[in-house]
């Protein structure tokens, strides 16, 4: 994801730390940038949008 750029952070701090967030930490999630201050937070953040994302499918498709 190297062509996401901190000047479009929708924030400016980490929100799992709440320290800066960091050129090498971006991610896109629904559309916008989201920074955090490592690739570990950042990577901490999409395991967890996945697993709910993933668990609110599942669910979705039982109801059907």
């Amino acid at each position: 994801m190297s062509d996401l750029k901190i000047s479009d952070a929708v924030n400016t701090t980490c929100p799992w730390s709440g320290d800066p967030i960091s050129e090498d930490s971006l991610t896109l999630y629904k559309g916008a940038v989201v920074g955090f201050c490592n690739p570990g937070c950042r990577d901490k953040f999409e395991k967890a949008v996945n697993h709910f994302e993933e668990a609110l499918a599942h669910n979705r498709h039982a109801s059907v």
